[in-house]
Formats: C-alpha cells, structure tokens, sequence
C-alpha cells in the first residue's frame, strides 16, 4: 500500500495563517488532507499541493476521522460545526485556537453531545513554525484520543505534550504562560523608542536584550520554587530592588519623550508588595499580590 494510503485523513477547519500553515504540514507529512474555510479562495493554494477542497462543513468533517479546528475561538467552532454537529460523531475534534479554559470546557461537553472524542490544543509558536522538529503544542482531554492520533499531531510540532484529560488544561497553561509574552516585547519596544530617540538603532540591543531574557530563564526554576514553597526570604532580587527602578523608569521617559505609562500598573504591584512587607523578600513575592484582586483584603 503506499505510503499516501496509510496516512491518517485529517480535515482542517479554518485557514487564516495558523490554520493554512496546519493545512501544509499535514499535507507534507503524507496525510490525505481535507480542508474547508469560509472564504473558498483561501483554499487555493492548499488545493494546488493536493488538499481537498470541501463545500460545506458536514461535507468536511465526513471526509475525516481527525478534524482539526483552528477558528478564533471555541464559539465560532461550535457555530460553524454546531449545524453539521452530527458528521462529528465518532470522529475526534481538536481544536487549536485561544481562549478561556471556561470557554475549553464548555464546547468538550458540546463535542461530547455530538458523540465526538475532544482535545483542546494550542499552537506555541508562530505559523511559520509549524512543523518542525522543535516547535511545542500542549493538547488536553481524552488521552485514547491524544494516542490514536499522536502520529498525525506530530507531523504539525515534534514537540506534542499531552497535559492531562481535564479538556481545559492547554487553555489555561497557554494563558499562565502567555501572560510574559506582551509584557516582554513592550518592554523592548520601549527600550527601541528610547534608542531611537538618541539616534542609535532597535538592532544595536538585540543581543543585550537577549542575553537578559537568557539569564531570566534560567531564573524561572528559582522563582517557581520560591512561589510553590511560597518563602520568598532567601531571594537576590528584592521587592525594594525593583521599587528603587521605578524612578529611573520616571526619569528616562522624562528625558527621552517615550511614553513609559503602559509600567504604571506594574510600578503600583511593585508597591503595595513594599507596603504589605515584602520589600526585602524576592520579586517572586509579588505572587502574592496576584492572588487576589487589588481592593481585595
């Protein structure tokens, strides 16, 4: 039999960047490959390296036994699917989309209603890297249906984790995580903006910045240690060390024009951590904080 023949049929849902970059890795790995968007041309390039094209939904999920979903969220994929609901029986659905765990757990009951094996996924990387070797994607639900199909998930990340069967698990870790992400490049771009108004350029403190995001990494396991044994005495970075910063933040934005307000929040964290005791404990401590709103007692 050949090797095209032996392949899993997937159906993928969806071809905005990350659902047409889904779409090729199936397609390259060998595995018949049905796709379906609501904007038909989307399809066409998929088409030309030998996916097929469905007309409808229902038409889409008949075609496969694994369906992959990259929609906004999980409402719009039960909206899309829920008219089609009954081809999803039997099949597993996997959704690979943002969103709240709430918002997970609410369509794995809707998928189970609809006699469907359910994972909810997350892609964390970009488009372009899908597919390759290294390129991480946590899926959580039914870990039969995380099994039976992990031959055909890999061919999208090498790095396939399976976080649990609580369907809410790969939401909730890709919001915990995600939660550096925006803060981290804001951050960057302030530093480039500050740069730039001094006539020196973003690249020249790429490596710098670099070498800083380095030494955080290898921070983490400390600060994660500090925050499950919840003792944050022993810490090298202080609450006070990073209240002290708070005024050279003031003063660069004041000599160099870049709007440095997007820090008031954090600058306010750093505070009530001083004010509540923590100034000589670890950063880490702000953990604390977190855990409950500001006005909360």
């Amino acid at each position: 039999m050949p090797e095209q023949q032996q392949r899993t049929p997937v159906t993928v849902i969806g071809l905005g960047s990350m659902g047409s970059a889904l779409a090729a890795a199936f397609l390259a790995a060998g595995h018949p490959t049905t796709v379906w968007n609501r904007s038909p041309e989307r399809a066409a390039p998929l088409a030309e390296r030998g996916a097929t094209v469905a007309a409808t939904p229902a038409a889409a999920l008949a075609a496969s036994p694994l369906v992959v979903a990259c929609l906004t969220t999980f409402d719009a994929t039960r909206d899309v699917l829920d008219a089609a609901g009954a081809e999803l029986a039997g099949r597993t659905l996997v959704t690979l989309n943002s969103g709240a765990p709430a918002e997970a757990r609410t369509t794995a009951r809707w998928a189970a209603g609809h006699g469907a094996r359910f994972l909810a996924g997350a892609v964390l990387d970009v488009p372009s890297a899908v597919g390759a070797p290294g390129t991480l994607l946590t899926y959580a639900g039914e870990r039969d249906a995380f099994d039976a199909h992990a031959p055909a998930l890999r061919a999208l990340g090498g790095d396939s984790v399976h976080l649990g069967e609580e369907p809410d698990l790969a939401a909730l870790y890709e919001m915990a995580v995600g939660a550096a992400l925006l803060p981290a490049l804001v951050g960057f771009f302030q530093g480039a903006a500050a740069l730039q108004a001094r006539g020196l350029t973003a690249a020249s403190m790429v490596g710098f910045t670099g070498r800083l995001l380095d030494m955080t990494k290898e921070l983490l396991p400390v600060f994660a240690d500090e925050i499950d044994r919840r003792d944050y005495g022993a810490g090298e970075s202080s609450v006070n060390l990073f209240l002290a910063g708070t005024a050279h933040d003031a003063a660069l934005e004041q000599e160099t024009g870049v709007d440095a307000g997007w820090l008031a929040p954090l600058h306010d964290l750093v505070r009530r951590a001083a004010e509540a005791g923590h100034g000589e404990d670890s950063v880490a401590a702000l953990t604390e904080l977190l855990r409950k709103p500001s006005g909360a007692s």
